[in-house]
């Protein structure tokens, strides 16, 4: 199930659980995790996207074995806050994983792969490392501001 917003999708959880954020480009997704009681987010691995069917495989296996209660996917809205054609492709993306069965919100992810990029030049980090690590980082930016408006909002009950 898709989740309406915060609230719908903490109300989808069960009581705590671990979540997942994405950051789904066209050529791999980005994959992050966070604590059972929603406190910080990390890097965890990259996708390199191939077939659908083996994509999804994959984030199946992901899944499983990171105990996976919940899907953050980052969604790449315009600068004014409307779809584009990058944002559908992402929103169709979403409708094809609720196969996985677990509750899926989707965050706006404007800034996130900016933010990690200067996150990563501050650290003087090569473009050869900084490609190799920003769709995770992107993914844990994701997650983070999901799980911080998780854990803000008074209607969602207390992890």
């Amino acid at each position: 199930m898709i989740a309406a917003g915060v609230a719908d999708f903490a109300a989808a959880l069960p009581a705590g659980g671990r979540l997942a954020g994405l950051d789904a480009g066209t050529k791999t997704i980005g994959l992050a995790t966070c604590d059972a009681h929603w406190t910080f987010a990390a890097p965890h691995s990259t996708i390199a996207r191939t077939k659908f069917t083996v994509d999804l495989a994959l984030l199946r296996a992901f899944i499983a074995r990171e105990a996976i209660a919940g899907l953050v996917l980052g969604l790449p809205l315009s600068m004014d806050g409307s779809d584009s054609p990058r944002t559908q492709s992402v929103r169709a993306l979403a409708r094809n994983l609720v196969v996985l069965e677990k509750p899926l919100l989707l965050w706006d992810e404007r800034w996130s792969t900016q933010a990690v990029e200067r996150a990563m030049i501050a650290e003087d980090l090569s473009r050869k490392t900084r490609a190799e690590r920003v769709d995770r980082l992107a993914a844990a930016y994701i997650l983070q501001g999901a799980i911080d408006a998780l854990t803000r909002n008074p209607l969602v009950r207390n992890q």
